[in-house]
């Protein structure tokens, strides 16, 4: 649940660039997705914890690659340019974006076909909320929350399902 805390910490930051209708907005948006395809919020949230497992490791692997500054600039421009992008693209590989298909498909009794639809927004999705830990522009420090997803400590305390969840509820305290 850390990773949640860092999200409000993210949040209550005048030097980063989350904010409460940013939250809304991912949430909206997987909402929807949810919505158009048929997917439960419980499945939904399967979605996310999976998606984050197995994106994790590589985004790891490409910050190590890149440097700490080089990657979060990275991130930063995957979520101002969207999908289908050579930015998005270069985080997120064909191979990897398939293997993501199958295992999500295997995990949560989705439908290969529906998990290859959604999986694109989701990630793009994913990385909107992972942004909102990134300095403002004009301030200097790292993507507090990028970095808590990267889990550097190992604690294994990075779940996405349990931050869609969270966020869920502090969004919406009256309807949880």
């Amino acid at each position: 649940m850390s990773i949640f805390f860092d999200l409000l910490s993210a949040i209550n930051n005048p030097n980063q660039q989350g904010s409460i209708s940013q939250l809304s907005s991912v949430m909206d948006s997987l909402q929807s997705m949810t919505n158009n395809r048929g997917i439960q919020p419980s499945q939904m949230q399967n979605m996310m914890s999976v998606v984050g497992n197995l994106i994790r490791p590589e985004l790891k692997q490409q910050r190590a690659t890149m440097g700490e500054a080089k990657f979060e600039n990275l991130i930063s421009q995957a979520v101002a340019s969207g999908l289908g992008t050579s930015t998005f693209q270069s985080l997120v590989p064909p191979k990897l974006m398939q293997q993501i298909t199958q295992t999500v498909a295997q995990k949560t009794g989705i439908s290969p076909n529906l998990v290859q639809t959604a999986i694109p927004a989701i990630i793009s999705t994913l990385f909107g909320l992972l942004n909102m830990g990134a300095p403002k522009e004009g301030t200097r420090g790292s993507n507090s929350l990028l970095n808590s997803f990267l889990d550097s400590d190992n604690d294994g305390d990075t779940d996405l399902g349990d931050v869609l969840k969270f966020a869920s509820r502090f969004l919406s305290p009256t309807a949880a």
